[in-house]
């Protein structure tokens, strides 16, 4: 192996334990987000509790009783909150429907749901284009869905990708892992999501592209605009 080989694969080595950190510490952040989200509700549904508790009891005074069973729902609306299920699962036939704004997260959703039945590499791979769907979120709310680039949006991650996971699905557990054509299941479902993942990567390029030609766009008008003024 020659020196350039070696800081190629040295380099490589870099931007995979880079984009490891980088999707570690996304899904960190989204766990950080639930949590939160889950222990505000739980405080002010025990707050409520609390102030219709106070409200009653100036009508009809509680008691022992009254206050032990007060004390129980507050135990009971908190653990339901902390670790229930808030949301119902996503379908992956609804992606093909929801707005185009609300697609990546709920796309991200769905993914968590099949991360588990899918093998290691692919676990991988999918961690990956939560990722690139975590940039992509805030570029949809602001794009136009009519725009070229919203539809191809829309068919790779509301369409595409969930057809490729539910025929992966269907493939006997024993035989994902036998080659066929050279390839197995396995390594062609592997291969699929990193083109995946690269086409996200390019429609963000893309849509961000547009914004930077406005930006450029704005700068120059005030450059011009202002150094007239001087």
């Amino acid at each position: 192996m020659t020196d350039v080989d070696r800081q190629i694969a040295r380099a490589g080595e870099l931007l995979e334990r880079t984009r490891a950190g980088r999707e570690a510490l996304v899904k960190r952040r989204r766990q950080g987000t639930a949590i939160a989200r889950r222990l505000t509700l739980a405080a002010s549904a025990d707050l409520a509790i609390v102030v219709a508790a106070i409200a009653i009891g100036w009508f009809v005074p509680l008691g022992m009783g009254g206050a032990l069973l007060v004390g129980a729902l507050l135990v009971a609306v908190t653990l339901f909150l902390l670790f229930a299920t808030l949301t119902p699962a996503v379908r992956a036939e609804q992606l093909t429907q929801v707005p185009l704004k609300a697609l990546p997260l709920m796309t991200e959703q769905w993914l968590d749901t099949q991360r588990k039945l899918l093998p290691a590499p692919a676990q991988t791979l999918v961690d990956g284009i939560g990722v690139r769907l975590e940039t992509l979120s805030p570029q949809l709310a602001t794009l136009d869905e009519r725009e070229p680039v919203a539809a191809e949006v829309r068919k790779l991650i509301g369409e595409q990708l969930p057809e490729l996971l539910k025929g992966y699905a269907k493939v006997p557990p024993p035989l994902r892992g036998v080659a066929r054509n050279g390839k197995s299941p396995d390594a062609q479902l592997a291969d699929a999501l990193k083109l995946i993942d690269d086409e996200i990567g390019d429609m963000s390029a893309q849509i961000a592209q547009g914004d930077l030609d406005s930006l450029e766009t704005r700068g120059r008008f005030l450059e011009i605009k202002y150094r007239d003024e001087v």
